[in-house]
């Protein structure tokens, strides 16, 4: 049996505000983590693309948010295995400072059903988050010193 491997570099954004942070849902068409999990918004750069232009096309798509400030906090890498495929995920985590509104879910057919902003007392079950996102958590005093832009 032949097994397809795919490599793939994404941004993503961790946002706290008001004591919480931002998350999105990942629907069926999540093509490396299982649907359901709560993830940070962000995805895959596209070739050509700066990360941080890739972070805020994601955010727009995946949140309706802007960007309005992004600062590099940690690259971490991930395997995982889904619909026969093999991933090799390398995930670029910036803390960001996002514009006004509320969360709303823009691209199509897209990876992302639902984006929320969750009280960060609430974002501690790892078994509901993805592995990205579960290692975010651990980043969250890192992300709120990274500029005093974050609220």
């Amino acid at each position: 049996m032949n097994t397809q491997v795919r490599k793939r570099i994404s941004a993503y954004a961790i946002a706290v505000r008001d004591g919480r942070l931002l998350l999105a849902r990942l629907s069926d068409a999540s093509p490396v983590f299982m649907p359901g999990l709560w993830h940070l918004p962000g995805g895959g750069i596209d070739p050509g693309e700066q990360p941080v232009e890739a972070l805020a096309r994601e955010l727009l798509e995946e949140t309706g948010l802007e960007l309005v400030e992004a600062h590099l906090l940690d690259a971490r890498t991930y395997s995982a295995r889904r619909n026969g495929v093999s991933w090799s995920l390398t995930a670029l985590f910036y803390a960001v400072a996002l514009g006004e509104g509320t969360p709303t879910v823009t691209e199509v057919d897209g990876s992302t059903e639902a984006a929320v902003w969750v009280p960060l007392a609430d974002v501690r079950d790892d078994t509901v988050l993805s592995p990205a996102a579960a290692d975010a958590t651990r980043m969250l005093d890192r992300a709120k010193a990274a500029f005093t832009g974050i609220r």
